[in-house]
């Protein structure tokens, strides 16, 4: 077998329309002839509108918007997506779960280093298959029999779980916080829709101001944390006159340390789901490279820089909460626990208003990234024709933006944002892991796979084989810790604490379902298959359609206009 082209070769779309071919468009016709060698040679001659085969990932290919992002856009992409909420958020459930101070800690170390893990195999992904999509293009490229199921299962995990609802949530939490009002559950809803649907239109309407707006929010971010890390310093060691009892409320050596810890696999699975929230994101350039100007060195090196940098705070700003915020108080803190943290080293009036407002600038930013990055994810979902309305869906018509993968995007969130649930954050966070574990999984098998079945693949960065082995093991565990008991708790109060496993199941488990009725079972019914034929939109982005040809039948292009 002869080598794949390198990824420097010109980007496909520059060479979409072969001299040879007639050019084509959304309305493009196919007929179905009894196949013959005549038709089988026309086809390799550049008879069809473009080759959108999936051995052609291995070629970078840049989209119709361009490629608007460098090196900053890219790194604040990742940072931006990695300091959400959940830094400011999730510490204080992580602590109530595992009960001491110690093993909050030691998570964040253990998440940084999960986190190192699946870095390596995304750059490694990454760099041998330069294209937007992300896990849907790896694993689309790893495994494609059974048929189809990969991109299906992708599909159904992207748009039902694919939402940025949480961090919506936390925004609408803090600008009340900050008002100095008890939150209803009507006025967080209203907030939340209102900064979502902003976020939409900016990005579907106006592409560069976009990205400028959320390059600004990425930077104001990487301040506020750093930013609070000074300021704890200052109340433990530049106000020795001061009550101490106010800003050194847990003692960070010694046995106290681990007062209080819950050492039970189930509880600390739970917990470390959330921190691996604080952490998703370093593959966020993966979604979108299509976009980015010298797409594999910007990722390697914007990549690694942005996990580092985040380690770094992650470990400053909890040792900032229990510092100074009393662990009873942190235990208490639902998703406040940075505001109590400015209130306690500011007074009521500043802690209360100017940085809570600060944290939900952080959150919005990190809603415009994720919004961002996942309406890319859809469109490529949709360019598959894995999705209804695809070639609509797939175009950049009529802002040069993806505004209908965008819309697409919108309404998951949208209805989860409406659920009328107490603690709907952290069961978000849980439903959203869950199943990512188990893509997680197969991706981590399928690099190993393709190491010792493709070794012709061009690939510019290799990742630990031990890394990936112990991200297999790690995601293993956390797929089966939901089903380990909890010490007394009985088995319906166990389930409930674990419903999001089954509710993340159900979702696979439906996509397994739509894939069988939808490629096996009415193709069988009704004497046809689906066949893959390329075209190209008005717009100039390339597509492909799922046409169903009787048995027996080829597809080729009709020239007729």
């Amino acid at each position: 077998m002869s080598p794949p082209t390198p990824p420097t070769q010109t980007p496909l779309l520059e060479n979409a329309r072969p001299k040879t071919a007639t050019s084509t468009s959304a309305s493009t016709n196919y007929n179905t002839v009894a196949p013959t060698t005549e038709n089988l040679e026309a086809s390799h001659e550049g008879a069809w509108p473009v080759d959108r085969s999936i051995e052609h990932d291995v070629v970078p290919e840049t989209a119709v918007l361009g490629r608007n992002l460098g090196w900053s856009s890219a790194y604040i992409l990742i940072m931006s997506r990695v300091i959400g909420s959940g830094i400011f958020a999730t510490p204080g459930a992580i602590v109530r779960g595992v009960g001491s101070v110690g093993i909050a800690l030691v998570l964040w170390v253990v998440g940084a280093l999960v986190a190192w893990f699946g870095l390596a195999i995304s750059l490694e992904y990454g760099c041998m298959l330069p294209r937007s999509g992300g896990d849907k293009v790896y694993l689309e490229f790893t495994y494609r029999h059974p048929r189809f199921l990969a991109s299906v299962l992708i599909a159904v995990q992207s748009v039902l779980l694919g939402f940025t609802a949480s961090n919506c949530i936390v925004f609408a939490e803090y600008v009340l916080f900050a008002l100095d009002r008890e939150p209803t559950s009507w006025e967080v809803k209203v907030l939340a829709i209102g900064l979502l649907t902003s976020i939409i239109i900016i990005h579907g309407c106006f592409l560069k101001t976009g990205i400028f707006i959320q390059n600004v929010f990425g930077w104001v971010k990487i301040a506020l944390v750093i930013f609070m890390v000074f300021t704890s310093l200052f109340a433990v060691l530049l106000r020795p006159d001061a009550d101490t009892t106010d800003y050194r409320p847990v003692k960070l050596k010694g046995g106290s340390l681990w007062e209080g810890s819950v050492w039970n696999w189930g509880i600390i699975s739970t917990a470390l789901f959330k921190v691996f929230y604080s952490y998703a994101g370093l593959h966020n350039v993966n979604n979108v490279m299509n976009e980015v100007k010298n797409p594999v060195k910007t990722l390697k090196s914007a990549a690694s820089a942005a996990l580092w940098t985040a380690c770094l705070l992650y470990l400053l700003v909890n040792i900032a909460y229990f510092l100074v915020v009393p662990l009873d108080e942190i235990k208490d803190s639902g998703e406040l626990i940075a505001a109590l943290f400015f209130e306690r080293v500011f007074g009521a009036h500043v802690g209360k208003v100017l940085l809570p407002l600060a944290i939900a600038i952080s959150a919005a930013g990190n809603v415009m990234v994720v919004t961002f990055s996942h309406a890319r994810i859809i469109q490529e979902i949709a360019r598959q024709g894995f999705l209804p309305l695809a070639p609509i869906i797939s175009s950049s018509k009529p802002f040069h933006a993806p505004l209908a993968a965008l819309v697409t995007h919108y309404i998951p969130s949208f209805l989860v944002i409406c659920v009328p649930a107490k603690n709907i954050y952290s069961f978000i966070l849980e439903v959203e892991g869950y199943p990512g574990q188990l893509f997680a999984l197969a991706g981590s098998f399928g690099l190993i796979w393709l190491r010792y079945k493709r070794p012709d693949l061009h690939r510019p960065y290799k990742a630990y084989l031990s890394a990936v082995w112990l991200r297999i093991v790690l995601s293993f565990a956390l797929l089966i810790a939901p089903f380990v008991p909890q010490g007394s708790v009985n088995w319906r109060q166990h389930i409930a604490k674990v419903s999001y496993a089954f509710v993340g199941t159900s979702i696979i488990l439906f996509g397994v379902i739509y894939w069988y009725v939808w490629t096996v079972l009415l193709p069988r019914w009704k004497g046809y298959s689906l066949e893959e034929a390329a075209e190209v939109l008005d717009d100039g982005t390339t597509i492909t359609r799922l046409v169903k040809v009787p048995r027996g039948s080829k597809l080729v292009p009709s020239t007729e206009e």
